[in-house]
């Protein structure tokens, strides 16, 4: 168990293989739940977390960050309150990032705010986005610009639901842990350049896991040092808007961790990759007008700068406020 202490939003990240089976030991579940998962997780594991709850409606959502919307948002809403859910119910999400977004994002709006619990079936969202309260949902091609700060109450981290994912989607979220390494832990990094990852999954999630948890219990609303956490995205969800789904999200902070790196770290990402199977997209293979219109309208650009992060050694990323040209600047770079 590990603990994010954050004073009255405070609660329990479970890691344990099998711990769906006993949720209910973990998760306030006497009461209505409206569970929410996507098309591409296996349905048994939200019907797992029906069957021990009260009362549970599973509301199943189209695959793919499309379901990251007002109106997906919508229409959940409509269901709770059509079934009668009140201040005392709660929101899970089972899945992955896009649910664990729209899960956390639903709660945050039902009554000024509901009980939240995420149950992370990805390694993307185990090894991040699971954690920090951040809830968002998408708007006119903009990533997570419409969002709240939300806890969860809990979250629950069952590896065992990884065994269904395939190839390509275990590597998406492994680069969310290289991101980690990068910024803040040599030794995870480290463990990924050596190729000594694929029987250490746990560990790395946990690792992970730490990392994160230090810096949101230093800084919740990211005004500062939790920013750190956004190296690689700024250009990378640039790259992800311009993809328009042809590519995933850890695949495109890949791209966009080398671009905001020395040249140092960029060999020692790139070879990482390479132990991975994973083959960087080209930048020709996407608009870059497209990509610059993306990353001006970024949450995290105003006044003309733009808050960055730039790693020059591994282990010790840097937040820095670049104009946004020079932002753009480091897309013509080799």
């Amino acid at each position: 168990m590990i603990r994010m202490e954050l004073g009255a939003n405070s609660y329990n990240i479970e890691l344990e293989r099998g711990i769906l089976a006993k949720a209910n030991e973990y998760l306030k579940l006497n009461r209505s739940v409206m569970i929410i998962t996507d098309e591409g997780v296996p349905i048994q594991y939200a019907e797992k977390i029906a069957q021990q709850c009260k009362k549970a409606y599973i509301k199943v959502v189209p695959q793919g960050e499309g379901s990251k919307s007002l109106q997906t948002a919508e229409e959940i809403l409509t269901d709770m309150l059509e079934f009668q859910f009140s201040r005392k119910d709660c929101v899970v999400a089972v899945g992955g990032g896009v649910v664990g977004d729209l899960g956390g994002f639903v709660a945050s709006l039902y009554m000024r705010g509901i009980d939240f619990y995420n149950v992370p079936t990805t390694v993307l969202s185990q090894v991040d986005s699971s954690i920090g309260g951040k809830t968002a949902v998408n708007l006119a091609g903009i990533k997570n610009i419409i969002g709240a700060f939300h806890q969860p109450k809990a979250v629950l981290i069952d590896p065992d639901t990884l065994n269904s994912l395939s190839e390509r989607q275990i590597v998406n979220g492994l680069i969310e842990a290289i991101k980690m390494g990068a910024t803040s832990d040599p030794g995870l990094f480290e463990l990924f350049l050596n190729g000594e990852w694929k029987d250490k999954l746990d560990y790395i999630i946990e690792k992970a896991l730490l990392v994160k948890k230090y810096v949101v219990e230093q800084d919740e609303k990211e005004s500062h040092l939790r920013k750190i956490l956004n190296f690689g995205h700024t250009i990378g969800h640039g790259f992800e808007s311009a993809a328009k789904g042809k590519y995933l999200h850890g695949e495109c902070v890949a791209l966009g961790m080398l671009y905001m790196s020395s040249d140092e770290v960029k060999e020692k990402l790139i070879q990482i990759y390479e132990r991975l199977g994973f083959n960087v997209p080209e930048s020709d293979e996407f608009s870059i007008e497209e990509v610059k219109e993306a990353i001006t309208h970024d949450k995290k650009a105003s006044n003309k700068n733009c808050s960055v992060v730039f790693v020059s050694e591994i282990g010790d990323g840097q937040i820095e406020e670049w104009p946004m040209e020079q932002v753009l600047a480091r897309l013509e770079r080799e």
